[in-house]
């Protein structure tokens, strides 16, 4: 089956957690601390694949965790980082956090990857906290959560030449005629059901060209599963519109040549004004000669128009011969712009650094900087504990939960940690 959507969760690997450590050694007096260091959770990445086609793998499982890291431990020691986690997509394929709808990647080169969800830093052990007023830190940080999120994968289909019209214009047998591609060919419409693939052998390297299953009107706003077949055009560079010559006064070529190109503008403008061709197919039938010299009187100065059968192969070479010597021409469509590096170029926002808001009694501080330093946060020991407060107080945090009308005995909600406040 061809899927080209699929919905994941996915999670960065925790860090692993310091310990509080202090070297005791026969003959060695105030060894000091020696507690070593969590190794870092491991990343989720998403990687690519040009040997990939559809994002099926996706379909039964769509839970994925990366590991997290090693504990630190006595003596120094600092645990080991845990390994990244590498989902592989098929090329062409762009991923935005379900939530927010900030776009994580766009893949489009084989094995470009990005991190989609980055894993947790390791807690710092004691022997960080050494200082000259603290000879024998009990302080450490558990390890740093990792990142977690819903991502939604949609994929485009990369191709050269994108082939569109109605249902039944001959838009499958002219791919099976001109590739290896062997899309499903029957009388009815809606024969083609899933886009197609196929690799054009020309004199030089070929080209990809894509069987877009057939649009109707009202595709751009969903009709006959348009916008399920629209998104794969967009990344074509040159499109082939495929008309019935055997068309009637129910069916005719340049109405259907309107309402084609009419469903591109409103999907998308800039899809719209895409380098495009005609090939008028079906040129063995009856009548369709005389309606290729009237679509030739109404759109010959518009469209370069290329009579063709695709049942018998005729007139096709020329077509081919016209997009190869075309694409060359082209820059590739589709797809956000991205630096020369590959790397896409972002401008990052400042996020506030904590929120209190109050409900019965409790109050509630959420933020990713204060729930991180909370997750973090050593509170069985009373250096750790200390530790926390003064974060807190250095964030203004007390000052805000006095403005919001704290007062001693109330309850103090930070991600999973319930504290009373006390002056």
């Amino acid at each position: 089956m061809f899927y080209d959507r699929a919905k994941i969760y996915i999670r960065g690997g925790d860090g692993g957690a310091g310990v509080v450590s202090f070297r005791r050694e026969k003959y060695v007096t105030l060894g000091g601390p020696n507690g070593g260091d969590g190794g870092h959770g491991g990343h989720i990445l998403l990687e690519a694949d040009e040997g990939l086609r559809t994002l099926a793998d996706f379909r039964y499982r769509r839970h994925y965790r990366a590991e997290r890291g090693e504990h630190g431990q006595g003596k120094d020691r600092h645990g080991k980082n845990a390994p990244h986690l590498v989902l592989r997509v098929p090329a062409g394929t762009v991923a935005r956090d379900e939530n927010t709808g900030e776009l994580i990647a766009d893949l489009t080169r084989h094995q470009q990857s990005v991190i989609a969800a980055r894993g947790g830093r390791g807690g710092r052990g004691n022997a960080r906290f050494i200082s000259n007023k603290n000879k024998a830190p009990t302080t450490a940080e558990n390890g740093e959560p990792g990142q977690e999120r819903w991502l939604l994968l949609e994929l485009k289909l990369l191709a050269d030449v994108g082939l569109v019209g109605l249902p039944n214009a001959g838009k499958s047998t002219l791919i099976a005629r001109v590739s290896a591609a062997r899309p499903k060919i029957a009388d009815y419409p809606f024969t083609t059901l899933t886009p197609q693939l196929g690799v054009v052998p020309t004199d030089e390297d070929g080209f990809v060209m894509a069987d877009i299953p057939g649009l109707i009107a009202g595709a751009h706003s969903g009709a006959g599963l348009g916008h399920e077949f629209l998104r794969h055009v967009e990344r074509t560079r040159l499109l082939v519109h495929v008309l019935d010559m055997a068309g009637t006064e129910q069916n005719d070529p340049l109405t259907n040549l309107a309402v084609i190109n009419e469903e591109l503008r409103l999907h998308s403008p800039e899809l719209a004004a895409r380098p495009m061709l005609i090939a008028a197919n079906k040129m063995d039938a009856d009548g369709a000669a005389e309606n290729l010299r009237r679509l030739r009187e109404a759109e010959g100065d518009t469209y370069e128009i290329f009579p063709l059968s695709a049942l018998t192969g005729e007139g096709i070479r020329p077509l081919i011969r016209r997009l190869a010597a075309l694409l060359p021409l082209l820059p590739a469509a589709g797809g956000p712009e991205v630096a020369e590096s590959g790397h896409r170029l972002v401008r990052a926002a400042a996020a506030e650094r904590f929120n209190v808001t109050r409900t019965d009694e409790i109050f509630v501080l959420s933020g990713a900087e204060i729930e991180r330093h909370a997750a973090m946060a050593r509170l069985d020991t009373d250096g750790g504990l200390r530790r926390f407060q003064n974060i807190m107080k250095v964030m203004g945090v007390d000052e805000a939960l006095r403005a919001a009308g704290v007062s001693p005995g109330d309850q103090v909600l930070v991600g999973e940690l319930r504290l009373e406040w006390t002056e």
